[in-house]
């Protein structure tokens, strides 16, 4: 048996509508893009959301968004995929990590508090694996630090404070205390690539809470402009008889997305639902037969809290991160990719050229030391999920 990491879920109605799209002569950003805009704001119950190239780029325009800059702090965790400090990096800002609580994925929120200075102008938490972070928490803290916050714009200014930008990435359709992700951070990016539980291939969105006094449709209305080259009307909007003419208001970026990879997230979104119940189904199996097995897992389901189900994360007890790659290379043997989420970013030649040095986030290094990623995707079929199960056991113990 072979069992791919990965296998995206793709059927014929994201076929259909493709191919639709390539029929209809418009494949760049146009109807469709703008329609599953629509669409994704409703499902994550928020006024308004764009849809970019990537989630890298979407977080980098909320940074821009709210004017971050030169001499400016952002706070995220080792913990996490460079996309959620590289952006930091694309503003010229400059990324603080911090490291993960004790045995726990999630950025340690005391040290969070201590991380912040007056140069502190928004916090990047990660929900990894689908998880939300503990928000409220957040919240918390970036409210009982206004006396360092000072603002550089009127998006700032109606904020207030440091700004929350939630890069969930992994996160698309969780919950926590009632509330949807997308819903809860000042502004909240998700990625549809590939490997994500929602694809359009690549793409990603970016959705905002309401921020008083600030018009919704102002927000839009910039990100469109930082995401097209600073073009006062897209290419959708040129084709109106007599309306060729346009401006440049400003020297931005080109990530925009078109309309071949939105007809791709039309049709998950339908289905969609359907797919995360089948990533519980599995979560659930994995959880019951690990249930006494010397391995901690990510818990992604409580009293209070749902996940999206995007990465199953195991915990060998007593294993090194040499023994684990033992584990996973007989994995291999019997046909199972395996994964590892994340290298953190201190052991990274990037980060470390950036100054940082991982024995400063020891939490961070003992998760990666003994985690292994079991696939985890809605076409796994039972027998999958049953010879995963028996062979990661077997693997473990022999």
């Amino acid at each position: 048996m072979q069992i791919p990491f990965l296998v995206p879920d793709i059927a014929e109605a994201e076929i259909d509508e493709v191919v639709d799209t390539l029929k209809s002569g418009w494949l760049t950003t146009g109807p469709k893009t703008k329609k599953l805009e629509r669409q994704l704001a409703d499902f994550c119950n928020t006024n308004r959301l764009i849809c970019l190239n990537s989630s890298t780029a979407c977080t980098e325009m909320a940074l821009r968004i709210l004017g971050i800059g030169p001499g400016d702090e952002v706070i995220t965790t080792a913990y996490t995929y460079t996309a959620s400090a590289s952006v930091i990096c694309h503003v010229g800002a400059t990324p603080v990590l911090v490291d993960t609580a004790k045995d726990s994925f999630e950025m340690d929120y005391d040290q969070m508090e201590k991380a912040i200075t007056e140069k502190t102008k928004a916090i990047i938490p990660v929900d990894l694996g689908g998880v939300m972070c503990d928000y409220n928490r957040i919240f918390s803290i970036v409210t009982g630090k206004k006396h360092l916050y000072s603002s550089a714009n009127k998006f700032q200014s109606a904020i207030g404070r440091i700004a929350v930008v939630a890069d969930a990435a992994h996160a698309l359709g969780a919950t926590r205390k009632g509330k949807k992700c997308g819903e809860v951070a000042d502004f909240t990016s998700f990625s549809f690539h590939a490997v994500k539980n929602f694809t359009t291939s690549e793409g990603g969105g970016l959705t905002w809470k309401a921020i008083q006094g600030i018009d919704d449709e102002e927000i839009y209305k910039r990100l469109n402009l930082l995401s097209l080259h600073g073009q006062s009307k897209d290419a959708l909007e040129k084709t109106k008889l007599g309306e060729w003419e346009y401006d440049v208001v400003g020297t931005y970026y080109k990530c925009n997305m078109t309309d071949v990879l939105a007809a791709l997230g039309i049709a998950q979104l339908k289905r969609y639902p359907g797919m995360l119940e089948r990533r519980k189904d599995i979560i659930m199996t994995y959880d019951n037969a690990f249930k006494e097995f010397p391995v901690q897992v990510l818990k992604h389901y409580g009293k209070d809290f749902s996940s999206s189900g995007h990465l199953y994360c195991v915990r060998v007890s007593g294993k090194n991160r040499n023994e684990c790659n033992v584990i996973m290379n007989k994995m291999a043997e019997r046909g199972i990719a395996t994964n590892v989420h994340y290298k953190p970013l201190p052991m990274l030649t990037a980060y470390k050229n950036l100054g940082f040095n991982i024995e400063e986030f020891p939490n961070a290094f003992e998760i990666f030391s003994n985690e292994i990623t079991l696939p985890l995707y809605s076409k796994l079929t039972d027998e999958d999920v049953r010879y995963i199960v028996e062979n990661l056991k077997a693997c473990i113990s022999s």
